[in-house]
């Protein structure tokens, strides 16, 4: 039974949103084209000023801290009026919240920044790190961990249902300043704090979700370590035994900069960065998941999340973006969700068998496959490939996003033969983090969005009226009379190629 797809919603006219988070470590601001299902930032800008840094030792705000989070406040009001940008929410994390002098902090920020600013529960905090957790991800399923530089959050994410959350005193600066720099005495902070988490064996066998800049700059160290073709952050997967080997030796590193790709890490990152693995590397030894999984969705992400109705908190974060993607980019929608349909009856019996997951993947390749057209032709497979590699996408593994970037990357270029080396670079390095059926699925879908393009000349309304069917070992594609005039020998071609890669042969039925 072939399934239906229509493109989300219409287009919108979206009001900016801007987000001011005030950590423990870092002040920022991030400036999103709206708050929606797929949120895209159009501005981000962060100060690392270690607000936290003396709040175990002191319990107070350090001065130059304070002065220049102010600082960075009042650039970031001038900021908001030349984006103009109405809609600004300001929230302030576990510093602020457990410093003495942190209400005096408040009153101060909100006369530089202009509005007003919420300091956060430690609930509220893990609440919106498990809401960013939901922006990101598809049916989430395990903890999520948020490391600041003041806490850590933790809380147990179940499709929509977040249960139990704890607020714990181990954020990066916190711990730095309670274990005066020492990793022994850090050991017996850290896991003191986890073993009082009466509920960790909830996370047995089930994912971790790890949000936060140190346990981002871990995986990006990993990625440096095994040479991974792909930079983006986001939906990043380590087994938990993998990662706690890695943790371990992060820590125990007699010199940081030593490791390959530490250059890449601010030197105020780097500080803390053996102290955050140390948590990492407890937390995963005591909850036993399966994998780490990383996400650059947290609380801002979680804020813009709550903003949401219900209807759009519905919508899948993965084809939602890709909608709006092909609205502003595609030279035709309509054409993009037709496509997301017609190729639906390549995959019904006797084809290729397909999940639900599968034919989500095909509907994303579908609604990105013309996104490129204003390119040169002969860089349009190119530029979607690493345009679809290295985007923001939510929702999706990266298997999934490097099945996306090759299956839009063979519309373009072609699928050649089963056994043809790419001659492009980084091509072939995606090829090779991925399964081989998954890679085969790629080629078939790139293949029969080339040809189906080549008949409709990427205009609605004509594959709606051109479908395909198999029918004794062959593949039949139907030209009505009305349409009898697009059949021609490259249309053809294209539609051998896809016969080939289906295993049968193809015929054309006009009339």
């Amino acid at each position: 039974m072939m399934r239906e797809y229509a493109l989300l919603g219409g287009k919108r006219d979206l009001e900016p949103m801007g987000v001011v988070d005030i950590g423990s470590n870092s002040v920022r601001l991030v400036v999103y084209e709206g708050a929606v299902r797929s949120p895209t930032p159009i501005f981000n800008e962060k100060v690392l000023c270690g607000l936290g840094r003396e709040i175990a030792s002191t319990g107070r705000l350090e001065e130059e801290s304070v002065k220049r989070a102010l600082e960075a406040l009042t650039r970031f009001r001038a900021i908001l009026r030349v984006l103009d940008v109405k809609h600004v929410r300001a929230i302030a994390t576990a510093a602020c919240r457990d410093a003495a002098n942190g209400p005096d902090f408040i009153v101060r920020g909100e006369k530089a920044l202009g509005t007003r600013i919420q300091v956060l529960s430690g609930q509220q905090e893990a609440e919106l790190a498990a809401n960013g957790i939901l922006m990101g991800f598809r049916s989430p399923d395990g903890l999520a961990g948020d490391l600041g530089g003041g806490s850590l959050e933790l809380i147990d994410v179940a499709g929509n249902a977040l249960r139990q959350s704890v607020t714990l005193p181990l954020g990066g600066l916190r711990l730095l300043d309670a274990s005066g720099g020492r990793i022994d005495k850090a050991v017996d902070i850290v896991d003191e704090h986890i073993a009082g988490i009466t509920w960790r064996n909830k996370g047995r066998g089930r994912a971790f979700y790890a949000v936060g800049g140190t346990w981002r700059a871990i995986a990006r160290l990993h990625m440096s370590e095994r040479d991974y073709p792909l930079h983006v952050m986001h939906g990043y997967a380590m087994p938990a035994k993998e990662a706690i080997a890695f943790c371990e030796d992060i820590r125990k590193a007699k010199k940081l900069s030593a490791m390959k790709g530490s250059s890449e890490i601010a030197r105020a990152r780097r500080e803390v960065l053996p102290l955050g693995a140390l948590v990492l590397e407890r937390l995963l030894k005591q909850l036993e998941p399966s994998e780490v999984l990383f996400s650059v969705f947290g609380i801002r992400e979680g804020l813009l999340y709550s903003l949401l109705s219900e209807a759009e908190r519905r919508q899948d974060p993965l084809l939602s973006f890709c909608a709006d993607y092909a609205r502003l980019r595609a030279r035709s929608p309509e054409h993009a969700a037709e496509l997301c349909n017609w190729t639906s009856a390549l995959f019904e019996p006797p084809g290729p068998a397909e999940t639900e997951e599968e034919a989500r993947l095909r509907y994303a390749a579908c609604l990105l496959s013309d996104i490129s057209w204003r390119a040169h032709p002969d860089y349009r497979g190119e530029q979607s490939l690493i345009l679809i590699a290295q985007s923001a996408l939510g929702g999706i593994d990266h298997a999934g996003r490097v099945f996306l970037a090759l299956a839009v990357y063979f519309r373009h270029v072609g699928s050649g033969r089963e056994d043809d080396e790419q001659t492009d670079s980084f091509s072939g390095r995606l090829r090779d983090i991925i399964p081989k059926k998954l890679y085969r699925r790629a080629r078939i879908v790139g293949a029969a969005i080339r040809a189906a393009h080549m008949l409709s000349i990427g205009r609605p309304g004509i594959i709606d009226e051109t479908p395909v069917s198999y029918e004794k070992g062959k593949l039949v594609l139907a030209l009505p009379k009305a349409h009898a005039a697009l059949d021609g020998e490259r249309v053809r071609r294209r539609f051998a190629g896809l016969a080939q890669l289906l295993e049968r042969e193809l015929e054309v039925r006009i009339g």
